[in-house]
């Protein structure tokens, strides 16, 4: 098969935010896998059908996992076509598969318009499946096999949706503040930053709760996934369900909520603070976390060498814009008051340096859908290392 199988080795696609690749390529080396490469935006690996199962369940930094069946170069609609004839469907879709392109993106490419580039997909993986199954019409009243397409520099990827819906829907989220950071960006943030279980983590703009829910959840060893469905569960033709409860059962054993961390959110809403409460118990996370209702000015604390990782207001409504000077002159004092600390501040207001009088030792441009945030990253001073207690010789 071009671009897809290898003797029963298969090639997947983990798309992550523009910016944060290197964060996703860890994760899933850190899994077991190998990394084939490493573009813009995607990471692929290589693996059985193990790793379908694992990564949609553990990886914390991609929006899903595709199964690649193909790769090629196509500069017409005809080389398109001719292409995706030639992949063997009938492989991955039964006579009864309810198949269809749900998303083509093209970059820098001659085939540019997604809805024509859906369509003829679609036209040549029925036609290849009549070839197939010598029938001409399909009644698509079986399981999902939602496929995707990407064309970059006239080059295109075809891949299988198998995780249904994006994998920052963990499930625990129902409730959302106004401009919510997606669960997949905040791991990846945190795991930008060099904070551990073991380490102070404060965010004073809570909002629903994600930054804070996604630490106790990386401290507790709490899967991303276990409590949720993938759209490959449907497909008994390619992975075998005996696989989806072997990694659930796996994802079950690691968890550890009696792990003692310090983790709290501020948000100076109430209600916000309560609906964070919500989502952190029903990520099983609302034991290692403390919710508050708190302004920014009244942030602190006694202990040295804490975090900030937060995602403050950055006024995307004009009459919010006016109180963010005051804001950000508010989070600078607060973090001047922070002994040794380190602070990690998303957001897409272009003057947050200035306001909160320092400036970053580093500043990474990441991509939130399409709005363009800086990731101002304030590192403090490492703890000293603990000495050991050595007996005084006599």
């Amino acid at each position: 098969m071009n671009g897809g199988k290898m003797s029963n080795k298969y090639e997947f696609i983990a798309p992550c935010h523009f910016g944060l690749e290197a964060v996703c390529k860890r994760e899933i080396a850190d899994l077991g896998y190998e990394i084939v490469k490493v573009e813009d935006g995607k990471v692929t690996f290589a693996g059985d059908m193990d790793a379908l199962v694992r990564a949609n369940i553990f990886l914390r930094t991609t929006q899903r996992i595709l199964l690649k069946v193909s790769e090629f170069k196509a500069v017409t609609f005809e080389e398109l076509f001719q292409n995706v004839k030639k992949v063997p469907w009938e492989e991955y879709f039964p006579s009864d598969a309810r198949f269809w392109v749900t998303k083509a993106t093209s970059v820098k490419s001659k085939l540019f318009s997604p809805s024509d580039i859906q369509s003829i997909v679609k036209k040549a993986m029925v036609e290849r499946m009549k070839e197939h199954y010598h029938i001409n019409w399909f009644e698509e009243d079986g399981a999902d096999y939602p496929v995707r397409v990407i064309i970059y520099k006239d080059i295109v990827t075809i891949g299988l949706d198998t995780s249904g819906e994006s994998l920052h829907k963990r499930g625990y989220r129902r409730m959302v503040s106004k401009a919510p950071i997606e669960e997949t960006l905040a791991a990846a943030l945190i795991k930008l930053t060099p904070w551990n279980k073991s380490r102070i983590l404060v965010d004073p703009f809570c909002g629903s709760g994600t930054f804070p829910i996604e630490a106790a959840m990386m401290g507790a060893n709490i899967a991303p996934g276990m409590h949720r469905e993938f759209q490959a569960q449907n497909w008994d033709n390619i992975v075998s369900p005996k696989l989806f409860a072997r990694g659930f059962e796996e994802a079950e054993s690691l968890v550890d909520t009696s792990v003692e961390m310090d983790i709290q959110g501020y948000d100076i809403d109430p209600q916000i603070v309560k609906a964070a409460r919500e989502n952190a118990k029903r990520a099983g996370v609302d034991g290692l976390i403390h919710f508050q209702q708190r302004p920014v000015h009244h942030l602190s604390h006694p202990k040295k060498y804490g975090f900030v990782i937060t995602n403050p207001p950055y006024g995307e409504r004009l009459e919010e814009k006016e109180d963010l000077p005051a804001l950000y002159r508010d989070m600078g004092k607060a973090f001047a008051g922070l002994d040794g600390w380190s602070e990690y501040v998303i957001t897409a207001y272009e003057d947050a340096e200035r306001y909160i009088g320092k400036k970053a030792a580093k500043n990474r441009k990441i991509y939130n859908g399409m709005m363009k945030t800086y990731f101002y990253m304030f590192p403090g001073p490492k703890p000293p290392r603990r000495k050991k207690l050595v007996q005084p010789e006599e």
